[in-house]
């Protein structure tokens, strides 16, 4: 997949030689665990944490509000100084997804938590992944994350990758995955729309010049079971494995 190749490249160019002499480095940092219910959504905020972002909207399927947050660490010792290129005082302080059923009686159950779908900020010529509360959606019965790719140096490729997800089976699963790249210097564009649920990608190339793609192609995916959030990883390094129809 065009897409994909551009995220190999993406992560190749940012993690050699950029980072073998620019990183200052990431300090440590141990992940709290969220407690397993609460009255209040304060209740799931551990002590030098904060609600970065918070969406509301029925997952569960009961006709409540659950509650979509990032949760960021606020410890100034992950505030690094930064002598490469990059940001100055690179803030590499992490995230934490979670998922918050409302109960019936009131209060909040934890249904979700994962650290490793937003990447930690480990460059610091790339801008924040999630940029702003745009990123984390709620729609339809579904949340989404949407991680952005743009350095300052190191590369001419930027991306966006959407990830869409639905409980179901126990599980937040993994229904759709929506990429776009640009290569700012030669104008080239594609798109990538993968909805699993039904069975169906569209694939499209193009240029900084048209809004409409120079080629486009849909391809059937195969059914099989859906990938749970917790399973996926790091969303930059996540294949979803539908070959591009433009490699052959």
């Amino acid at each position: 997949m065009r897409a994909i190749r551009v995220a190999a490249l993406l992560a190749c160019c940012l993690c050699g030689p950029i980072m073998a002499q620019d990183d200052p480095g990431s300090p440590e940092v141990r992940y709290p665990q969220l407690p397993a219910s609460g009255g209040t959504v304060q209740a799931f905020v551990p002590d030098g944490w904060t609600i970065e972002f918070q969406q509301a909207g029925d997952l569960s399927k009961d006709g409540r509000d659950d509650l979509v947050l990032v949760l960021r660490m606020q410890d100034p010792a992950n505030v690094v100084e930064n002598e490469g290129l990059g940001v100055s005082e690179f803030d590499t302080n992490p995230r934490l997804l979670a998922v918050l059923f409302a109960d019936a009686a009131g209060g909040y159950r934890l249904a979700l938590q994962d650290h490793a779908l937003i990447p930690r900020p480990d460059n610091p010529v790339m801008d924040d992944y999630l940029g702003d509360g745009e990123s984390i959606q709620v729609r339809r019965g579904a949340f989404t994350v949407t991680l952005r790719s743009w350095a300052s140096a190191g590369t001419w490729y930027t991306s966006s990758t959407t990830f869409t997800f639905r409980h179901q089976d126990g599980c937040f699963r993994l229904i759709g995955h929506d990429s776009t790249w640009m290569h700012r210097g030669s104008g080239e564009t594609g798109t990538t729309s993968l909805n699993f649920a039904a069975g169906k990608g569209v694939f499209e190339e193009g240029t900084m010049e048209s809004d409409a793609p120079t080629r486009t192609k849909t391809v059937s995916i195969p059914r099989g079971e859906l990938p749970c959030l917790e399973d996926i990883g790091n969303g930059f390094e996540f294949d979803p494995g539908v070959k591009s129809p433009f490699n052959d």
